[in-house]
């Protein structure tokens, strides 16, 4: 097992992938100390068995630079590929602001082959490459050096076997025409705003028990000074203060650094210093603003006008669209897309792309009153009505 620990090694090897139709690729990483993950171990594989054709990566090597790696991510004559690739694509981004091109994901891959939803990498590896994988590895520190020959032995299986894996998902959506699908479902994942938290947005990612608007905006400006106070630092959120506590100073609103020190479920450190006055002053800022600049909800689904009929109805038909085709409910719609449907919205997912051919059309006939649903044996039947 080669490891690559300078920058010439990687630009060998990238050098050489280029001359493949495909790369596989994985990552380790850390986060549970820092805001940003830290890459920790990088992990390439080329179709062939020689020694050279896997290799692991060093990231964290005096003489190592990824700028190699970043210019077969734009070689679009190479297809980079990945498992369950979000994670991977977070580090990449926030280190060169940049997407591997084009990307193929197995585990969106494998959802379109009927292998169900969200399906893990040691499952497909089962299933299709008829292998078992050693996970005994997997809650390691990565960061530590040197790595062991078990550490080694797992970080590698992740692309060597990703090999086989890809191969079959490829020729089975060539198979049944839904290579087209993939890609649609991909372009998500390369969407920057998905991987960067605006602070003045972070409060939507907290749970609170009430919709007052005065209380979110206490929520909102809490949120965005622990967002920009972590990433300055990058440290979890959670050292600042979590959410929990987030929400009993938006319901107590302390004043003072008297008042801060009453927190019940505050930590030590936010008690004093920066973090102290960030949080009053994000108080004080909601103190002196005007009810217009308070965040709103939008509207949810529970208000709605909701046919539960029809949305028990559409329930069954997109059982029965997902068993029919293959593919995992959860792709093709959601719950709450269903609901909307049922409430006479139209502008959802599940009317577009080729969603509409699986399931929408026949949706959209079925809230219109055009077809029924019968059932014949263990199967539902359309009918027109």
């Amino acid at each position: 097992m080669h490891t690559l620990t300078t920058q010439a090694e990687l630009d060998a090897f990238c050098k050489r992938a280029q001359g493949h139709p495909y790369v596989t690729i994985d990552t380790e990483f850390l986060r549970e100390r820092t805001y940003y993950s830290k890459l920790c171990l990088l992990q390439m594989a080329v179709p062939g068995d020689g020694e050279g054709d896997a290799v692991l990566v060093d990231p964290l090597s005096s003489d190592m630079s990824l700028e190699p790696l970043y210019r077969l991510f734009s070689d679009t004559s190479v297809v980079k590929v990945f498992h369950a690739a979000r994670q991977d694509l977070e580090i990449f981004w926030n280190d060169a602001e940049i997407f591997p091109t084009p990307l193929f994901d197995t585990q969106i891959a494998a959802m379109v082959c009927g292998f169900g939803e969200q399906v893990g990498y040691e499952t497909l590896v089962r299933k299709i490459v008829k292998q078992q994988v050693d996970k005994s590895s997997r809650f390691t520190d990565w960061s530590r050096r040197p790595l062991t020959e078990a550490q080694k032995a797992y970080a590698l299986a992740d692309v060597t076997h990703l090999r086989g894996v890809y191969e079959f998902l490829k020729a089975e959506l060539e198979r049944t025409k839904r290579t087209a699908w993939v890609v649609e479902e991909t372009q998500s994942l390369t969407e920057p705003s998905i991987y960067d938290t605006v602070p003045s947005e972070a409060w939507r990612r907290v749970k609170t028990r009430t919709n007052s608007n005065k209380f979110l905006a206490y929520v909102r400006e809490l949120a965005a000074f622990r967002e920009s106070y972590a990433k300055t630092r990058n440290i979890p959120r959670n050292r600042v203060f979590k959410d929990d506590a987030m929400v009993e100073l938006a319901s107590t609103k302390p004043g003072t650094l008297e008042d801060l020190n009453k927190a019940r479920l505050l930590l030590r450190e936010a008690r004093k210093g920066d973090i102290a006055e960030g949080i009053l002053s994000a108080i004080r800022a909601v103190n002196a603003m005007d009810t217009d600049s308070y965040p709103r909800l939008p509207k949810v689904n529970d208000k709605l006008q909701v046919n539960p009929a029809l949305a028990d109805l559409l329930r069954v038909l997109l059982k029965a669209k997902s068993e029919r085709s293959d593919v995992a409910q959860k792709m093709i719609a959601s719950t709450a897309e269903l609901d909307a449907l049922a409430a006479g919205q139209r502008d959802v997912p599940s009317l577009k792309g080729w969603r509409m051919d699986v399931f929408g059309s026949d949706a959209l006939r079925l809230c219109e009153g055009k077809v029924g649903l019968a059932v014949k044996g263990n199967k539902v039947k359309l009918f027109e009505l």
